[in-house]
């Protein structure tokens, strides 16, 4: 794997899943016997900190249902099981 001029390495997909290194997850660099790790960055907040956080944010502004809010995190009809119809492959 090549450093790109910009600094920047790919992260392979298998070690994203299993340690859910996740699109906007804080990491950090640490150097030990003389290698250098890179590791989730501790007390950053998860995505559910940060989806409360902004629901403390928005207050009594935000009225979308739980049903709702399940159909838009797992594009499903909630409940059912389902997927909403134009989701997943055309059969």
């Amino acid at each position: 794997m090549k450093v790109t001029s910009k600094g920047q390495v790919t992260i392979p997909k298998r070690l994203r899943d299993e340690y859910g290194l996740l699109p906007g997850t804080e990491v950090e660099f640490v150097v030990k016997g003389g290698k250098v790790c890179v590791r989730k960055a501790p007390g950053a907040p998860t995505r559910g900190d940060e989806f409360v956080e902004h629901l403390h944010q928005v207050g009594e502004e935000f009225t979308m249902s739980t049903e709702e809010i399940m159909r838009l995190t797992r594009g499903e009809d909630w409940g059912t099981g389902r997927l909403e119809e134009g989701d997943g492959d055309p059969a």
